[in-house]
């Protein structure tokens, strides 16, 4: 019988909300874009399309009248929101610094985003250290695989040559928690702006403000204890 590792095989990041705290940004886009095609969009609406698939999010916008190919909705989203970005990168609390310990520890990691891979990029460059070995964008995978499908999270570890029962996701949306859970990974919810609801398939930690590779470890063994009863 093959001995399990006592640390995860990898960790798997959202991006958007997990990361970094992108959503005003994006919702700010989103304003701008409809309203100028005479439409109207508020903060619930906003809500609604939170960590889902772009181009399911463009086919929402023309049906609030933007008169744009989802292609070109993508294109114009992503450069609005990365013109933010490179003025500033809103780095969710604790994100860093457990990066910074995965690496230091030689635990893979990968990005597994529903934005464009040339943005998750750029947010990559931004740690200010390569600290993921994989990104997995959403113009990676076909449109009918985004999140909340496995697909992204199974992408991912299939480029790091890892079991996904082994990994460990960190997701902020419903979408990407459905997609976590989905592909088999162990989930961890932090929620930001979307309201996560707690079960079993899932763990939920209000921050990853003094988050360890410990935690990750421990949540691990427990979920392993869990899978064997």
């Amino acid at each position: 019988m093959t001995e399990l590792s006592p640390t995860p095989a990898a960790v798997l990041w959202d991006m958007d909300g997990t990361l970094v705290d992108t959503e005003p940004y994006w919702m700010l886009a989103e304003t701008e874009l409809i309203e100028s095609f005479g439409g109207s969009w508020t903060h619930e609406d906003a809500l609604t399309v939170i960590g889902k698939g772009l181009w399911d999010v463009a086919v929402v916008f023309q049906a609030h009248g933007v008169e744009m190919t989802a292609d070109e909705i993508v294109e114009w989203m992503t450069n609005r929101v990365l013109e933010q970005v490179r003025a500033n990168v809103p780095w969710r609390p604790g994100a860093r610094e457990l990066l910074a310990e995965l690496k230091e520890a030689k635990i893979p990691t990968a990005m597994v985003t529903m934005s464009v891979h040339r943005m998750a990029r750029m947010v990559a460059d931004s740690v200010g250290f390569p600290a993921f070995d994989v990104i997995v964008g959403g113009d990676d995978v076909a449109r009918a695989e985004a999140k909340p499908h496995p697909a992204p999270y199974l992408r991912a570890a299939k480029l790091l040559a890892v079991d996904i029962v082994d990994c460990v996701a960190i997701e902020d949306s419903v979408p990407g928690l459905a997609s976590a859970v989905a592909s088999g990974a162990v989930t961890i919810g932090v929620p930001l702006l979307a309201k996560l609801q707690p079960g079993p398939t899932h763990t939920l930690w209000p921050s990853l403000a003094g988050k360890t590779l410990a935690d990750l470890v421990n949540l691990l063994d427990e979920r392993r204890s869990v899978r064997a009863l």
